[in-house]
């Protein structure tokens, strides 16, 4: 049997014999540079976008509770309105449709739907939802629909403390069920989950994210990011497959549609040739990638995972394999940036994240005093767009070649008083960024043989980015903040309708 660092190395030296490098490849590419068929889109999230946060039903999220706590967001703002999307989808439609793009992903609130997490449907939210499908189809945009971005209903968390109850996922697959019956005629690609590792580690290990979980009391009132992580992915893993033999079994014959997660995924380079940083970059996305793919595509957690973290890590029943193995359609990618990782015993860097400790492995984006790329707004977002063609590769070679959908790729710039609205617009660093990523994602394609079927920018617009807040723009368009929320082109969105106007 391959090693899991066996497998990495192979990957790397398949890199080097490909010659992906930190070189950039140089062409000019377009639309029609990819396969015919290969969708083009951007994406979203419910609590991010719509705004709306009393209307027509909704009930509260976790999101709303932890956004309203004070000193966890950074600016201490909210999303009670965000970008308002929820009245404005026609405007923003119509934004997509110039641009012409092929599909636009979005997020479906489960509050919305059922205001308490269950009980009741909430007929407004159904409404709504079916004339916003309705108007991206009427435009030619195909509806691509996440079904959890992380907006737990607030009922669900303070009745059975939400994803750490199993009574979770009869819940989350009933809601999923409604929204097959009500959507499904007309949405033909479903994302159960948007980044399970996000929600699970930033939830309840770090505490960084709603609800706010850890074992570091001078931050978090509750949790155990011991054991809490693992219990939380679990649920998850399972609320994904339970959900998908609902939708095999009783939807897809007559919908046709197909369904997948979004995995958020940065590619790990060893910090050093070594074998022992070697098998880091392999734990490190053992512990990022694999601890949910790898239930999914191969039937159990990784190997490196059952054994450093041993009965802290659930383990599945034979029922549950049968379920969890073979249940996505597709795979979506979330790949925004490339650290080095390094072998690691613990050091005082890791002693807030307990899953970084278990994996035995610290990832920088800083190797001798230089960083690997140059940097965008957040401190976490390093630009390296051969991580893209490496990652396409590790996913074919590792997975089987699955089909494959990168659901986000983008940049952020500052949020600055002192930046004018003109010069905000220029943002050739995000211009550069996007051809540099997607000519490396079609060099994984034509070249490598990965079977990626569509990719979206993060993000249309500019919107409220989680703890960050409205301190960091992913957007293509710009959003006045102070001025009724007006949407202004960016130079992006010129350079992107010339890219998928482009005959190459």
């Amino acid at each position: 049997m391959v090693t899991a660092a066996m497998a990495l190395l192979a990957t790397l030296i398949v890199a080097m014999e490909l010659g992906i490098g930190f070189s950039q490849p140089q062409s000019i590419i377009g639309r029609t540079s990819f396969p015919k068929g290969f969708t083009f889109g951007t994406a979203s999230a419910a609590f991010q976008y719509e705004g709306a946060v009393e209307v027509e039903g909704r009930g509260q999220t976790i999101w709303d509770t932890y956004s309203h706590t004070f000193g966890k967001i950074i600016d201490f703002s909210n999303a009670d309105v965000a970008v308002d999307q929820y009245h404005r989808f026609t405007e923003d439609i119509q934004l997509m449709k110039d641009m012409g793009l092929d599909s636009y992903r979005f997020s479906i609130s489960w509050s919305r739907i059922y205001p308490d997490g269950n009980g009741q449907i909430n007929q407004g939210g159904v409404d709504h939802y079916n004339e916003f499908i309705d108007a991206l189809l009427a435009n030619g945009i195909q509806p691509y629909v996440t079904l959890y971005h992380w907006d737990l209903p607030q009922a669900l968390y303070d009745n059975y403390t939400g994803w750490l109850d199993p009574q979770i996922i009869k819940d989350y697959a009933r809601y999923a069920e409604t929204c097959f019956m009500k959507f499904g005629d007309r949405v033909k690609h479903w994302i159960t989950f948007n980044e399970p590792h996000t929600f699970t580690v930033q939830g309840y290990d770090s505490g960084l994210q709603a609800p706010g979980r850890c074992s570091f009391r001078l931050w978090c009132k509750e949790g155990n990011s011991d054991v809490e992580p693992y219990i939380v992915a679990h649920h998850t893993i399972l609320a994904h497959a339970a959900t998908a033999d609902i939708y095999r079994r009783r939807y897809k014959p007559t919908q046709k549609g197909s369904i997948g997660v979004s995995f958020d995924v940065i590619w790990f380079e060893p910090g050093t040739n070594s074998p022992e940083d070697v098998e880091a970059a392999q734990r490190a996305q053992d512990f990022q990638l694999g601890w949910f793919l790898d239930p999914m595509m191969l039937g159990d957690y990784p190997s490196s995972m059952r054994s450093r973290v041993g009965t802290r890590l659930p383990k599945f029943a034979d029922s549950d394999v049968s379920l969890v193995k073979g249940s996505l359609d597709f795979v979506g990618i979330n790949h925004y940036t490339t650290y080095y990782a390094r072998n690691s015993s613990c050091g005082i860097i890791n002693l807030l994240n307990d899953t970084l400790v278990d994996s035995g492995t610290t990832a920088f984006p800083i190797k001798d005093g230089k960083p690997i790329g140059d940097r965008a707004n957040s401190i976490w977002l390093y630009i390296v767009p051969e991580g893209m063609r490496k990652l396409m590769n590790y996913v074919k070679n590792r997975y089987g070649n699955p089909p494959v959908f990168i659901t986000e790729n983008g940049m952020d710039d500052p949020n600055s008083p002192f930046i004018p609205l003109q010069d905000a617009l220029k943002d050739d660093k995000r211009i550069n960024y996007l051809n540099d990523y997607l000519t490396n994602l079609l060099a994984s394609v034509k070249e490598d043989g990965c079977n990626v079927k569509g990719y979206f920018v993060w993000s249309l617009m500019d919107n409220w980015e989680w703890s960050a807040g409205y301190t960091s723009r992913f957007g293509l368009y710009f959003v006045d903040y102070k001025d009724n929320l007006k949407r202004y082109p960016k130079n992006s969105v010129t350079w992107l309708k010339n890219f998928l106007g482009n005959s190459v």
